[in-house]
């Protein structure tokens, strides 16, 4: 993935943020409105403010530049352990599962809440975080889940078909399958807040276990809870459900 820039290597705040493994494009708004972005020590005034490689950005007080090599890592997160990287007091945060230097800053495609587990990227590639994320994108994820009783044939139609209200947002499911008596998977394309919990309650159901499996046409596999490992350009491909590589 490349980042474009001008003919004078310059380019804008956002793309810089996102080469830098910071955040992703979107995210680089609310990092400059917060005021915890500087450019040679003035704070920045917006995420298309024009910046060049002379100069030096901040976020927090700490330098920050556009990586020269990507990482793009599984992680099977165990329950029990957040996906944010800003609560100060979370004990037990899932990045700090990934012991790589310092100066790679990683951030995860997307969250599993506390109480769930299973397959999670992290990667300090921005445009792959902001793919992997934005809805337009239709990435999809599979859910193995446990709840307290079976769903209805008319629930499980309503979550395929029409959709539950929670929230104020419609929730569908793109596939619902019984796997066994209280046992389903269920495959989604958005990834809205505990979304499989939120569509299982509002059908009456209590969600017990929830274990992410696969995103795109990446598995979970073998992978123990708590472990991790490096993603090869051909899996890299297979989360973005992209096997022509052309988003490479």
């Amino acid at each position: 993935m490349e980042t474009q820039s001008g003919n004078d290597g310059s380019m804008n705040l956002s793309k810089y943020l996102s080469a830098s493994g910071v955040c992703s494009r979107r995210g680089a708004a609310e990092l400059v409105v917060s005021g915890v972005v500087s450019v040679n020590g003035t704070p920045a005034r917006s995420p298309a403010e024009r910046v060049a490689q002379k100069d030096r950005v901040t976020v927090r007080g700490k330098v920050v530049s556009p990586v020269r090599e990507y990482v793009y890592i599984m992680l099977h997160k165990p329950r029990g352990y957040v996906c944010t990287m800003e609560d100060p007091h979370a004990k037990k945060k899932a990045v700090d599962l990934i012991p790589l230097s310092r100066e790679v800053r990683i951030v995860s495609a997307g969250r599993l809440d506390k109480d769930s587990e299973g397959l999670i990227l992290f990667s300090n590639d921005g445009s792959f975080i902001a793919r992997m994320t934005h809805p337009r994108y239709e990435v999809r994820k599979i859910y193995r889940v446990s709840t307290d009783g079976d769903l209805s044939p008319e629930a499980v139609r309503c979550l395929m078909h029409e959709g539950v209200r929670s929230g104020g947002d419609l929730l569908k499911a793109e596939r619902v399958e019984r796997l066994a008596p209280g046992k389903y998977e269920f495959t989604l394309h958005e990834g809205k807040n505990r979304e499989v919990r939120r569509m299982l309650e509002a059908c009456g159901r209590e969600t017990r276990r929830l274990k992410r499996v696969a995103v795109g046409g990446l598995r979970l596999g073998g992978l123990p809870p708590g472990a991790w490992r490096f993603l090869s350009t051909d899996e890299v491909r297979l989360a973005l459900g992209d096997p022509s590589g052309s988003h490479l």
